[in-house]
């Protein structure tokens, strides 16, 4: 599914953006913003139902407690009352329906900006290599690996295979060629002498792994030397992986450091995408009772999510997404955040600033553990 999404959706959008204004960095926004603001009914129904639950949730509590002590010898009393709760204020698993349904569309907008033409595309092909005398004994499995859309002009792509007519396993002395081609079943160089520069997209050929295992030349052709495993890879070169972008360097380029230099270009993405998840947290607290757990959970989780790109290394391209989907997120959640609340859940809110207020100038600490509705204690 995400792969169909991706090129038969995301590409062309991607691609008349690129005929709008010639620049894969603007197109990577507008895909971006246009993705967004599509999914923007389901994103507001997670993030509405995230704020009332933050709201309702204390009361939500109590009251199930107090439902489950009463009727604990009454099953169906039980669950009748449970449900008129849940018809009070909403489910908590409301919000999870919008997220799942928008999931896929979100997944194949990331694979395909960590596809051509903003990165070199690999195919990898994982070998296995027998006796000679072994090999006769196996039943031949053609491989066909995953379809890539490869962009062989700016707003021209196909989907490319990687195929084993006689499949993975090997004997020892045999020779295999992996087939590049189109779904149709047209081969990759054919296609590549229709188009200007063609030469320019002639997959690399390499083995990643299992170097006395087999080789492999530079037309993809493999040669079994001994037994074992090993990976052959053809990548086939982006057309916009090398093109920059504003302060961007390169859109393909990938990682923190290179040849222990410093990529600033990467580092102002991944401080940027830290600093809007971090402003978008806080724009989704407005408007609430402080909750201790849950600023402190606003100010680490920002940091170990971005801290992570430093061990899970991501294209340029990708990470601009990444800020301008968070700078769209934070947008979003300061907007929904001045809509006005069911009144049942006014009332609630309103009681809570008020008795934190309260518990502020008596000098109380600020998040204790009684609730908005509980008396005062008299210690």
């Amino acid at each position: 599914m995400i792969g169909y999404i991706s090129d038969n959706l995301l590409l062309p959008i991607l691609d008349f953006f690129y005929g709008l204004v010639p620049s894969y960095g603007l197109a990577i926004i507008a895909l971006t913003v246009v993705i967004r603001l599509a999914l923007f009914p389901l994103s507001a129904g997670s993030i509405r139902n995230a704020r009332r639950m933050r709201i309702a949730q204390p009361v939500m509590q109590k009251r199930q407690a107090e439902i489950k002590s009463k009727y604990a010898n009454n099953p169906q009393k039980q669950q009748e009352e449970l449900g008129s709760l849940m018809k009070e204020f909403g489910s908590p698993l409301a919000g999870c329906l919008p997220l799942l349904v928008q999931m896929p569309i979100l997944f194949a907008l990331f694979a395909t900006l960590r596809g051509s033409p903003f990165a070199d595309v690999p195919y990898t092909i994982n070998l296995k290599v027998l006796p000679a005398d072994q090999i006769a004994a196996v039943e031949p499995k053609p491989f066909n690996s995953p379809s890539h859309s490869i962009f062989i002009s700016e707003t021209n792509h196909v989907p490319v295979i990687a195929s084993l007519e006689g499949g993975t396993k090997l004997g020892v002395g045999e020779a295999a060629q992996v087939n590049l081609h189109t779904k149709e079943g047209e081969s990759f160089g054919a296609v590549l002498k229709g188009i200007e520069h063609g030469d320019a997209f002639t997959p690399s050929w390499s083995v990643t792994k299992g170097d006395g295992v087999v080789s492999v030349d530079a037309n993809g052709t493999i040669k079994a030397l001994s037994t074992g495993d090993a990976t052959v890879e053809a990548k086939v070169p982006g057309l916009a992986a090398r093109s920059g972008f504003l302060f961007i360097k390169a859109l393909g380029q990938v990682g923190f450091m290179t040849d222990g230099q410093v990529n600033w270009d990467i580092a102002i993405l991944v401080a940027g995408f830290g600093a809007s998840l971090f402003v978008s947290q806080i724009l989704s607290g407005i408007g609430m009772p402080p909750n201790p757990q849950q600023s402190t959970a606003n100010k680490i989780t920002p940091v170990m999510i971005t801290a992570m790109f430093l061990f899970f290394p991501l294209p340029a391209g990708v990470l601009l997404y990444m800020v301008v989907a968070n700078i769209f997120q934070a947008l979003q959640t300061f907007l929904l955040g001045r809509e006005a609340l069911p009144e049942n859940l006014q009332k609630i809110l309103d009681q809570q600033l008020a008795q934190q207020n309260l518990a502020t100038a008596n000098g109380a600490p600020v998040g204790s553990d009684r609730l908005p509705f509980e008396p005062k204690s008299n210690k």
